[in-house]
């Protein structure tokens, strides 16, 4: 049987990564959960959460730095594009999401992490922290969504057509719209692009979390031209809010241009949050 289009830009994406990095599938009841991991063995865990379609691969720029001293750990979400399987236990709810990372970390043998993620996956990541906060080290939030602001109703418009009617066109025109000229990877641009025709996707939405409740260390790292929301409500929300967060703009970027842009500043930023 022949590769889909999209798992042949997936395995091209793969292909950046570290040569040692191992994949492996993890058993959950929702099904098999894809992981990328590359570090040391004895390395403090590190879990990476994506934003939706962008796959566990999108940190390939950021892993070979995170890996000098993390064994990291990025994730195929549940429900989305990539090779996590959604299988046994219906997928219909956000408890549904956080006993799956109860089952992931069980079957990677990870009792505590750090835990960073991006935009949906960062809504994840908020989610599971106030649910399961002793298994929870440091919360790293990249660009936030759904989690200290709402969307911008103009993004949340551009954004129809690719929801309602989704094409590796209109997903290339949204995000073309979104990074304003940025240049982006192109092996991960077909990556994201192509995930809009994979079929049988499902990602859960919810209401905002109580951030309040996150008793750990927050690092929220923010897009100064993101056009998902505006940085600088969401940056005063997260000071607010959180009884023991920093936030952190990173200039020049946009919401679905991270983790990829200026992965080094990024990457900086985290290793000395995490550090």
């Amino acid at each position: 049987m022949s590769l889909s289009r999209f798992e042949l830009a997936y395995d091209e994406l793969r292909s950046r990564w570290p040569e040692s990095t191992r994949e492996r599938d993890v058993a959950t009841p929702y099904g098999r959960t894809r992981v990328h991991v590359y570090g040391p063995a004895d390395g403090d865990p590190l879990v990476l959460l994506p934003g939706g379609s962008a796959t566990g691969l999108v940190w390939f720029a950021n892993a070979p730095a995170l890996g000098e001293r993390y064994r990291v750990h990025a994730v195929d979400l549940l429900g989305d594009a990539g090779r996590t399987e959604r299988r046994g236990t219906p997928l219909r709810s956000a408890d549904d999401l956080m006993a799956w990372l109860d089952a992931l970390l069980d079957g990677l043998g990870l009792a505590r992490t750090h835990l960073c993620g991006h935009s949906y996956g960062a809504w994840l990541a908020v989610r599971y922290a106030l649910r399961a906060p002793r298994r929870v080290d440091r919360l790293a939030l990249v660009d936030p969504t759904q989690v200290f602001a709402g969307f911008r109703a103009g993004y949340l418009l551009r954004a129809l057509p690719t929801l309602l009617r989704p094409s590796e066109v209109r997903a290339r025109a949204f995000l073309a719209w979104e990074t304003a000229g940025l240049r982006l990877d192109e092996t991960w641009r077909r990556v994201y692009a192509l995930a809009a025709t994979v079929p049988g996707r499902k990602l859960i939405a919810g209401g905002r979390p109580r951030t309040a409740g996150l008793r750990m260390p927050v690092l929220v790292l923010l897009a100064e031209n993101s056009r998902a929301h505006h940085a600088a409500e969401v940056a005063e929300e997260a000071r607010r809010t959180l009884p023991r967060g920093q936030v952190v703009l990173l200039p020049g970027a946009t919401h679905h241009s991270l983790p990829l842009t200026a992965p080094k500043p990024l990457n900086d930023r985290l290793l000395d949050f995490l550090g």
